[in-house]
Parts: structure tokens; sequence; C-alpha cells
């Protein structure tokens, strides 16, 4: 979760356009579409429509991450699920909070504002996914290894080799979330979520959030 009015929340670094939720997604098909208007004949436009039903095929998507060999540690146990994208872990007798990399949730505990739409629901999933579990955390070079806040920044794996950051993008209780510089799983990551936005799944759905 994060503050919009903020920079981002977990990097020391100046701050710059982050790329989040619909932003970071965008659709190959819609500008393809749009250019078809002011089309004069029947026989044009269909030639324009079939051109652009190629456009949203995607032959090269990234491969599915894979549980790693390297700069992973634990198993740890979880203590607490804070929110969608943020636990705390027992680890070497102390306590950690741990903020999922390449994720936004929806906020809801920012005593500023109210909570945000599907972070409930985003919140419930993680807790489902992650209480009473010990997981495996996954650093990443690319990025700092902990926030301004003093949590630590890193991808969350379970016992069975469950990515939990990227299991909340494709099922639609998070947004992709990039920032400075490109995270070991960007790609995978926009790829699950450009799924998870075209079937309307979770907080993309009409009857939700619509993406928001």
């Amino acid at each position: 979760m994060r503050n919009e009015n903020e920079w981002h929340p977990y990097s020391s670094r100046p701050p710059s356009r982050p790329q989040r939720g619909p932003r970071s997604y965008r659709s190959l098909a819609g500008p393809c579409i749009a250019r078809t208007r002011g089309i004069a004949t029947a026989g044009a436009l269909a030639f324009t429509v079939a051109a652009c039903s190629t456009l949203g095929q995607n032959p090269a998507q990234a491969a599915a991450p894979t549980f790693p060999t390297t700069a992973i540690d634990g198993p740890y146990p979880v203590v607490k699920v804070v929110d969608g994208d943020t636990i705390t872990v027992r680890r070497d007798r102390a306590t950690v909070t741990v903020r999922l990399l390449g994720i936004d949730t929806p906020e809801v505990k920012d005593p500023r504002k109210p909570v945000q739409c599907f972070g409930t629901e985003a919140s419930a999933e993680a807790r489902r996914l992650l209480t009473g579990q010990r997981v495996y955390l996954e650093s990443d070079a690319s990025q700092d290894q902990i926030d301004r806040y003093g949590r630590s920044l890193r991808y969350v794996w379970t016992a069975d080799h469950r990515l939990i950051n990227l299991h909340l993008i494709e099922q639609g209780f998070a947004h992709e979330y990039s920032y400075g510089a490109p995270y070991k799983y960007l790609a995978a990551f926009r790829d699950a979520q450009g799924v998870a936005r075209e079937q309307g799944r979770g907080l993309w759905s009409p009857n939700t959030c619509r993406g928001e």
C-alpha cells in the first residue's frame, strides 16, 4: 500500500514517475480500434479491425518465475499479515517487516484516507495464503534492500514454491507496481496483470473497482 501524495514508499531514491495499475499496462488493441474512426467504407473498416485483432496477441510472453536457488533465505514463520502487500516474519529471533516487491494493493491501514476499493479482499487473500505459514524471502539486487520505513523489500515464496507477489496480481488483488530500475520479475508481473485485466478478475471487474 502507498500514499499517492508521497514519493515511492520503499525507496531512498529521488522521486520519479511510478508505474502502477492501469498505467503500467496498456492495451494494444485500444489505440488501433481508435484509428478506425473516420474510415469511410465498410471494406476499409473490416480490414482495419482484422489487423487490429492480432495486436493483443503476444507470443513472446515472459517465462513464469520459478523458485530461485540464489538470493533467497528462509523459511521464516509468518507472524502477522499487515495487509495485502506487507507482512511480518520471525527471523533470527527478531520480527522483521517485509514489503512485497513489484506490487501495490489497495490501502486499508492509512488513517488519513478511507479503505480503498478491494483493499479488504486483498488483505483477506494474503491472510488466507500466509497465516501460519513459513515463507522464503528473495531479494533483488536491482532494488533497494530496505525502504525508508525500515521494511525489507522481498519477493515472498511459500513452501510449495508459490510466488505470493505474482499470485496477488494474477487474481486481481494487486496492481503491478514498478519504480526506478526494472525489477527481476517485471515482465512476468505485467503479463499477469494484463491477463487479470482482460478477464476482469478482482479489482479489474466492472462490478468492483474497474482497475482503479
